[in-house]
């Protein structure tokens, strides 16, 4: 096998590793509310939310073609790379990028943080691109009309649509009595959290697909005009199968905190919010943008605690989110250079291999840590410890145990 291809083979399983991530690290986008409420058992939650990504993974490419030419400036006009970069380190700029997106992921999980996974594998992208190539291989505009610009944007959209929508929710059904009200919603909530995973795998299995598709692109094995009509099934069904593996394991941690820690929800805030979400995360899809579902989701839960009278939300818990979110692109990408110089550093071929084996040493580490404190479908729904406001339930917790928010 030669250097070119071992480091694409490398680069392929890190991107499906990504996407498995992305899988876990945003189970509780779609289910986290319907599972809080008890419209759904925790595991057919996860299960439904896997089948709908898998599903939604199919139905466009736009968010693909977006990854593919709006990120990097690794394409000349000409067709060529550019700036006489070879194939080798082509592929190595995406591998890095991509391990940084991985332990970042890996990172917020571990700390039952709802990060966005988009903005980590940006951030990596990007990170690894300057070291590469310095600013210019970065392109900016599209970096701020398709990925900046909507992170700032999303969350107070969604924020506004959801509290809108849980005050008109709780107006037309004020002498409707509570127990009859949480039982409709529950059966409303079955669906609009299905559209959320839908709409989640239109968005999110795509930046995979994409980056897949970049790579395939830098080693002339694709042509970069042919994306936008569709990309090899392989390809397609590699990445849905991954994210929908990764859904249906569940990432219990960063569901409990969005279920649990944000707001305590009933079931007509629930529907609202998905509702909300799913409006967002469809519309932003069709339109190319790499919109993060993460922050969608979140902004959606808030506003649901907003637009009901009386409704408590932790804002200690929403902060320690926003500060994820703002560090998300510049850690991923310090992440991503590191990466970048060390492998540029031993070489293309021997770099790629030894970056993927400290990637499987970091990851198997956190996974390690996490077992510690384990959240799973059986104490993801118990009491919010409010006193350390910490992801495992109060019983769990422990002074030596490190993953809380607190």
């Amino acid at each position: 096998m030669s250097g070119e291809m071992l480091i694409l083979v490398l680069l392929i399983i890190t991107a499906l590793g990504f996407d498995f991530t992305n899988g876990f690290h945003d189970t509780g986008n779609a289910m986290a509310t319907s599972i809080a409420t008890g419209a759904l058992k925790p595991k057919v939650a996860v299960g439904l939310s896997a089948i709908l990504n898998l599903v939604g993974a199919f139905l466009s490419v736009e968010v693909a073609a977006t990854i593919t030419k709006n990120v990097l400036h690794l394409q000349s006009k000409s067709g060529g790379l550019v700036g006489g970069i070879s194939a080798n380190e082509a592929l190595l700029i995406i591998f890095a990028g991509l391990i940084g997106g991985i332990l970042w992921n890996l990172f917020t999980w571990l700390f039952g943080l709802p990060s966005s996974s988009s903005h980590a594998l940006f951030g990596g992208l990007i990170g690894s691109g300057i070291a590469a190539m310095g600013t210019s291989g970065i392109d900016w505009h599209g970096v701020l009309s398709k990925i900046i610009i909507p992170a700032l944007a999303s969350p107070f959209i969604a924020c506004a649509v959801a509290a809108v929508g849980t005050w008109l929710v709780f107006k037309i059904t004020a002498k409707v009595l509570v127990s009859r009200q949480e039982s409709g919603f529950r059966s409303g909530q079955i669906v609009t959290a299905s559209l959320v995973s839908l709409a989640h795998g239109t968005g999110d299995a795509q930046k995979t697909m994409g980056v897949i598709a970049l790579a395939l692109i830098s080693t002339n094995h694709l042509d970069a005009s042919s994306v936008k009509h569709g990309l090899p099934i392989w390809v397609v069904f590699s990445c849905a199968a991954a994210i929908a593996l990764g859904t249906y394991l569940g990432g219990w941690r960063i569901i409990r905190t969005l279920g649990k820690g944000l707001v305590e929800i009933t079931s007509p805030q629930g529907m609202a919010a998905e509702a909300s979400s799913a409006a967002i995360i469809l519309t932003s899809s069709a339109a190319g943008m790499a919109l993060s579902t993460t922050q969608v989701a979140t902004g959606s839960i808030l506003g649901s605690g907003v637009g009901k009278k009386g409704a408590q939300v932790r804002w200690s818990v929403a902060a320690r989110m926003v500060v994820a979110w703002v560090t998300t692109l510049p850690a991923a990408g310090i992440v991503g250079a590191v990466c970048y110089g060390l492998g540029h550093l031993l070489g293309d071929v021997t770099g790629a291999i030894v970056i993927f084996i400290l990637l499987v040493a970091a990851s198997s580490y956190m996974y390690w840590r996490a077992q510690q404190n384990k959240v799973d479908s059986n104490n993801v729904n118990a009491e919010w410890d409010e006193s350390t406001n910490s992801i495992i339930p109060a019983d769990d917790a422990s002074a030596d145990k490190p993953a809380t928010l607190a």
